[in-house]
Formats: C-alpha cells, sequence, structure tokens
C-alpha cells in the first residue's frame, strides 16, 4: 500500500511523540511515598533539628512524610556513606554539612567527597561561631588575646569538642592566620569543653552559639569576637575576628544533598521547595533566633560553596597536620 507523503509525515510525528507521551502517561508525581532524610549525627544536635524544620516543610508541601534518620558516627562519615550507596530515586536525601567537608581531607579512605559523591541540592543555613575566653585571662579584648598569646608561646591551651571537628579548625584557622602558638586540648563533645573552660583548665574556645552564649557573663566566659564576615544581629556588641585579623571568616552550614545520579527534575523540584521555605518568614527567624542566617541557593551556587569550603579546610588540615585519632 502506497502512503501518501502528507500521510507518512503526519505517522512520522505521531510515532516520535510515543515514546514522551508514555513516559508521561506512567510518570507519577514525586513524591509518591514517604522519603527519608539521614541525619549522620545523634537525635536532638542542631543539625537534627535544622533537618526536622525543613523536612516539616516538604512533608506539609509534598503531601509525603520526610522521615529523619539519625546514623552519627565517625564525624557524620557514616551517615554521608549510607547516602550515598542509596538507591538514586529521590527517597533518601542527605543533611550535609561542614563536617563532610572537612571529612574529605581528614580521612585518607573513609570520607565522602560531596561533588564527587553526592547531587547537592539546596542550602539551608549558616550559623556563626563565637570565639571565648574564661574569666581568669586578664585580657579584654581579641586584640589584647592576641598580643598575650604571641607573647607566651604554648602557654595557653584552646579547647575543642574532638579533633577534627569544626570549632577544632577554627581554631587552628585562627592560629594559622595569626601564628600564634596555642596547644590544642581535644575533649568529647562541647559540654566537657565548656566545664573545663569555666573552671579555667583551659583558656580558648570556639564554641557554637547556641551552647556558649549561655554562658556569657562577667563571672563566667567574656566574648572575644564572633567568627563570621559581618557582625551579628544578635549579638552588635561583639566585634568580628576579621577585624582584627582580616580577612579571618568560617562558619558552619547546611544543605541537603542526595545520591549522585538522583534525577534533575527531583533535584530542582527540592530546591524550589526548600528555598521556599527559607523566603518564609517563620522560617527565616526561627534560623535567625539560633545564630543563623537562611541560605537560599540554586544547586551550582550550593555546590561552588561546598568547594571551596573543602579546599578551606584542607589547607587548614595539612598546615596543621591533624590527622584522625
Amino acid at each position: 500500500m502506497k502512503v501518501g507523503r502528507r500521510r507518512f509525515l503526519h505517522l512520522a510525528a505521531a510515532a516520535a511523540a510515543l515514546p514522551s507521551m508514555s513516559r508521561l502517561a506512567y510518570a507519577q508525581p514525586y513524591p509518591t511515598r514517604p522519603v527519608r532524610i539521614i541525619v549522620g549525627n545523634a537525635a536532638g544536635g542542631t543539625q537534627d533539628i535544622i533537618a526536622r524544620l525543613i523536612g516539616q516543610w516538604l512533608s506539609e508541601r509534598l503531601g509525603q512524610q520526610f522521615i529523619i534518620e539519625n546514623r552519627p558516627g565517625t564525624n557524620t562519615n557514616i551517615g554521608a556513606q549510607s547516602a550515598a550507596r542509596a538507591a538514586p530515586d529521590g527517597y533518601t536525601l542527605l543533611l550535609v554539612g561542614s563536617p563532610n567537608a572537612i571529612n574529605t581531607t581528614f580521612y585518607d579512605k573513609a570520607a565522602v567527597d560531596l561533588n564527587r559523591d553526592i547531587k547537592l541540592i539546596a542550602g539551608i543555613s549558616r550559623n556563626s561561631f563565637i570565639m571565648v575566653a574564661n574569666q581568669f585571662l586578664p585580657t579584654k579584648t581579641l586584640a589584647e588575646f592576641t598580643a598575650s598569646a604571641k607573647a607566651n608561646p604554648g602557654k595557653l591551651n584552646m579547647a575543642s569538642a574532638g579533633n577534627g571537628t569544626l570549632n577544632h579548625l577554627l581554631g587552628e584557622l585562627f592560629k594559622m592566620m595569626t601564628g600564634i602558638d596555642m596547644l590544642h586540648v581535644p575533649y568529647r563533645g562541647e559540654a566537657p569543653a565548656l566545664t573545663d573552660l569555666l573552671s579555667g583548665q583551659v583558656q580558648v574556645y570556639f564554641g557554637g552559639l547556641s551552647g556558649t552564649i549561655p554562658h556569657l557573663g562577667p563571672d563566667t566566659l567574656r566574648a572575644l569576637a564572633v567568627s563570621t564576615a559581618t557582625r551579628l544581629e544578635a549579638l552588635p556588641g561583639i566585634p568580628t575576628v576579621g577585624e582584627s585579623v582580616p580577612g579571618y571568616e568560617a562558619t558552619s552550614w547546611a544543605g541537603i544533598g542526595a545520591p549522585r545520579r538522583t534525577p534533575v527534575e527531583i533535584v530542582e523540584k527540592l530546591n524550589t521547595e526548600i528555598n521556599a521555605a527559607l523566603s518564609d518568614p517563620t522560617v527565616k527567624r526561627w534560623i535567625a533566633d539560633r545564630g543563623g542566617v537562611a541560605m537560599p541557593m540554586s544547586p551550582a551556587e550550593f555546590g561552588k560553596l561546598v568547594t571551596d569550603d573543602t579546599e578551606k579546610w584542607a589547607r587548614v588540615i595539612k598546615f596543621a597536620g591533624i590527622r584522625p585519632d
């Protein structure tokens, strides 16, 4: 049977459209079942609370439960490994943060490289640290503290919540940029570090705002500076480290990622919804009340932040010669 040219073109066009029509017909809107967000920290901490905040928002917006699954261990590495090995179908997400960027260099083999192993979806927040000294030190400003430390090399002790933790690296960055020599004293968490700081066993600490601010006072801890590039709205009277040490800036951040082959359509949908959350006044205020700043970003912008931070902490780790315990 001969087919006319017009008829042939019509049939060809219809045939070409079939695969697309089939995909549309059988595709189901995401998500159609519960989604888990893996958090590499124990329940109750700052990262866990951030994940629950965003999970609740996504549950309400997308009509499916976003369930938090805590997998603490090895400075968030266990949770990251679990997410990296999961099916790239959008039903496993990972709360990513500064420890993941540190781990890329800190651990030789076990670390998950966020830019290699994880599809970065959206930023959530950026948080400051505060440099505090105990009340037994006579120095009242960061400039006085730095001058005293230079005049007494190796005599001041710097506490941290553990070897390779972010507050450890903030202190090492400070040492690197000022040339001062302080002895690092690692603890198993922030609580014991603060206990010894308050009693005078150690002299200085770079602490998270939520855990450290309640201890500030004339007879307890003295705030020397915050770690952000600009002063904090919540603490306008406290200078930045950069005002005394030009170029110093260090923060923690949190965001959402997924296994690296997760479809771009899912990535874009989640990015849109998370950025919508970060524009909501209630969510923004919740973040600000905890000393943070909402961080809406495109996947590409978030990827650049992660790359820059990974390279930054790699330089500090190599300079200080930090190795896992």
